[in-house]
């Protein structure tokens, strides 16, 4: 399975990007538990939103009311809608999944549920 993101980029801040991340090789794509996380440089990696099977969305909150996570099983893509950009989103941005085992996704803001990454796309945000 392979995930790929894309749409990362040099914004101002209040301005708006759309990252989106492909998934390929996903036998079943609408069981995967999906998220974003962010890693800036010298911090730890950060979930900042996950979505779940039945669409469940749940943010951090840094970025509650900001970003907007959603995914497309019949594209086998998930997005994230950045609106109102600060400085502080400046990270790498990452698209992460793990199967559903049980009838819901359960923690999904813990970076070690994720069995599968992408490489990452990079935000940069200037003031």
């Amino acid at each position: 399975v392979q995930l790929v993101e894309s749409g990362g980029g040099s914004v101002q801040a209040g301005g708006s990007l759309r990252l989106s991340c492909v998934a390929s090789g996903y036998a079943s794509y609408s069981r995967y538990c999906m998220a974003w996380f962010r890693q800036a440089p010298g911090k730890d990696r950060e979930a900042i939103a996950s979505i779940s099977t039945v669409r469940y969305a749940r943010y951090s909150e840094s970025v509650q009311g900001r970003f907007t996570i959603s995914r497309d099983n019949a594209k086998n893509t998930l997005d994230l809608q950045m609106n109102s950009i600060r400085t502080e989103d400046t990270a790498m941005y990452y698209c992460a999944s793990f199967a559903l085992t049980g009838r819901v996704c359960g923690n999904t803001f813990n970076v070690l549920s994720y069995t599968n990454w992408g490489q990452g796309t990079q935000v940069t945000v200037s003031s």
